[in-house]
C-alpha cells in the first residue's frame, strides 16, 4: 500500500521585545540564572499583569505578512497545567479568540494554511544533570512574549515542512520582530504528524514531536516518525496519539506522554486581562508601514540591477545582507560586484568566524572603498582579497592598510615587461613546454611574474606580456 504523510506545525516565535509581555523584566538572551524575574513572571499572589503593547504590534505585523485576519477584539485566556518551568500553574495565552486567524503563504508550489496565530507567554528552562541526577530551573524565559503560529495539516514531505520554515523565518527578520536563532529557542517547531492511504480523506491519528533544535533535524524526525507509523499500520497495531521526543543522537522518536486535548488544559478567561480592541484604524497603519520582504526584494534586484536569480537569492538571504548591498549600491559600487564580493568574501568571512549576518563588523563605506580601488587599478582582486580580511574584523582604514603594506598595484608596464623578460630566461624549460602545448606551464610563468613583483602587478597586463613576448621569440 502507498503511503500519504500529512503534517500540521505549531510554530513557537519569541519576540525581540526588550521586556517581557506582562511585565518590565529583560527578555535579553544569556543572563545568569534567575536574574531578570520578578513577581509578575513568577506569578507571586497579588502580582497583576500589564500588556506589552508592542508584543500585540508584532503579531498584527506578522498576521499581515501571512495574509491573516486580524481579530478585532481578541482575548487572554488561562491554561492551566503543572511543570516545574511554569510557577504561576498556568500559561497565559489565547483559546477562543487569538489575535490573527485564516492566513495562507505558498510554498514550493504549494499553498499552506495559517490556522491561527496567538500572544502567549514562555515557561522557564529546566536543566537536567545525570551526572548528580538534579534538575535545576531557571526562571528568566518566563513571561517572554511568544507568537504560536499554527497551520493547517498541508504539508505532505519534509521539504515542504523546511521550506516554509525558511520562508517563516526570513519574514520574521524582515518584519524585525524576532531573530529567528533555533539554537537560542527564538524559533521553536512542533510537528504534528499522521499518515493515511494516498487518495484517503480521513486523518489518521496524529502524534506531536518536540525537540527538534534544527531544519536537519526536523527532517530526520519527520522521515523516522512517518516510517514508523506506517510499519504499525502494516503490521495490523494502532498508532497511539502521544507527544513524542526526537533524539537527534539515535535518530529516533521516543514516546514522552500522552497528546493532551484542549479540554485537559481547562481553559478559561484570564480574569486580570481587558480585551484586546484593535481598531480599523490601528490595523491600516501598521499594514502601511509593512518593510519590504524578501520576495519583493528578489523581483526588485532582478529587474532593476540584472542580477541572476542566485544572487538576488543569496543577497537577501537575510535582511542584514540586504542593507549592506542597497547601502553598497547607494555608495556607488556596481550591483553585480557588489553582489560577487557579499556572495564569496562576506559570506565566507562571517562562516570561517561562526558570526550570522547581522554581527557584520565591516562597514559597506569600507568594502566600496575597497572595490573603487580594484576598479581603478590601483589594487588587482588577488591583493583586494587580503585587505579585506585584514580590515574586516576592526573596519581598518583601507587606503591606510595599502600604503602601509605597500600593496597598490603596479603601473609601471615597463617594470612589468622587464620582469617577465627575466622571468622567461630564468624558465626556458617551462617556455618550451607552454610552446609544446603543456597550458599549465604558462600559469606557472604568470606565477612566477606575479612573485617578483610581490602580487601588485595586474594579472591581466602579465598575461598580455608574457604572450607578448613568447610570440616575439
Amino acid at each position: 500500500m502507498n503511503w500519504e504523510i500529512v503534517m500540521g506545525l505549531e510554530t513557537h516565535v519569541e519576540l525581540s521585545t526588550e521586556s517581557k509581555i506582562f511585565c518590565g523584566c529583560s527578555t535579553s538572551f544569556g543572563a545568569a540564572p534567575n536574574r531578570q524575574c520578578c513577581p509578575v513572571c513568577m506569578g507571586l499572589p497579588g502580582a497583576l499583569p500589564v500588556l506589552n503593547e508592542k508584543v500585540v504590534e508584532y503579531g498584527v505585523k506578522v498576521g499581515l505578512a501571512l495574509g491573516c485576519s486580524i481579530t478585532p477584539v481578541s482575548r487572554f485566556d488561562r491554561k492551566n497545567y503543572f511543570y516545574p518551568d511554569l510557577p504561576k500553574g498556568y500559561q497565559i495565552s489565547q483559546l477562543y479568540a487569538p489575535l490573527c486567524t485564516c492566513g495562507r503563504v505558498e510554498v514550493a508550489g504549494t499553498t499552506i494554511g495559517i490556522h491561527e496565530i496567538h500572544m502567549e507567554e514562555d515557561a522557564g528552562k529546566l536543566y537536567h544533570a545525570p551526572a548528580t541526577g538534579e534538575t535545576l530551573c531557571d526562571f528568566n524565559r518566563c513571561g517572554v512574549p511568544l507568537l504560536e503560529i499554527v497551520t493547517e495539516p498541508d504539508f505532505r514531505t519534509p521539504e515542504q515542512v523546511v521550506a516554509y520554515l525558511e520562508l517563516l523565518r526570513e519574514r520574521l527578520q524582515y518584519l524585525g520582530v524576532s531573530d529567528g536563532k533555533m539554537e537560542e529557542g527564538s524559533l521553536r517547531c512542533d510537528v504534528n504528524l499522521s499518515v493515511r492511504p494516498v487518495g484517503g480523506h480521513t486523518l489518521g491519528t496524529r502524534t506531536e514531536m518536540k525537540n527538534l533544535g534544527s531544519f536537519k533535524a526536523i527532517a530526520r524526525a519527520i522521515q523516522y516518525e512517518s516510517q514508523r507509523q506506517i510499519a504499525l499500520l502494516e503490521r495490523g497495531e494502532r498508532v497511539v496519539q502521544e507527544t513524542r521526543r526526537f533524539d537527534e543522537e539515535k535518530g529516533e522518536t521516543f514516546s514522552m506522554r500522552s497528546k493532551e486535548e484542549a479540554r485537559d488544559y481547562r481553559y478559561f478567561p484570564e480574569p486580570d486581562l481587558p480585551p484586546v480592541v484593535l481598531s480599523q484604524e490601528y490595523i491600516q497603519d501598521i499594514r502601511d508601514h509593512l518593510p519590504e520582504l524578501g520576495e519583493a526584494k528578489r523581483r526588485r534586484y532582478a529587474q532593476q540591477y540584472q542580477l541572476p536569480d542566485y544572487d538576488c537569492q543569496m543577497v537577501t538571504s537575510h535582511p542584514s545582507l540586504a542593507r549592506f548591498f542597497e547601502e553598497l549600491i547607494a555608495l556607488g559600487t556596481p550591483p553585480k560586484q557588489g553582489a560577487n564580493w557579499i556572495m564569496g568574501e562576506v559570506l565566507g568571512a562571517l562562516s570561517a568566524r561562526s558570526l550570522s549576518p547581522e554581527g557584520l563588523t565591516i562597514t559597506p563605506k569600507t568594502l566600496a572603498r575597497l572595490i573603487q580601488l580594484v576598479g581603478e587599478g590601483k589594487l588587482n582582486r588577488n591583493t583586494a582579497v587580503k585587505v579585506f580580511e585584514a580590515v574586516f574584523d576592526t573596519d581598518g582604514d583601507v587606503d591606510a592598510y595599502v600604503a602601509a603594506h605597500g600593496l597598490e598595484q603596479v603601473q609601471d608596464v615597463e617594470l612589468v615587461e622587464n620582469t617577465v623578460a627575466q622571468v622567461l630566461e630564468e624558465n626556458p624549460q617551462s617556455v618550451a613546454d607552454w610552446r609544446g602545448g603543456k597550458e599549465k606551464a604558462f600559469g606557472f610563468l604568470v606565477g612566477q611574474t606575479m612573485r617578483k613583483l610581490q602580487g601588485k602587478a595586474d594579472p591581466q597586463t602579465v598575461r598580455r606580456v608574457l604572450l607578448e613576448q613568447l610570440g616575439q621569440e
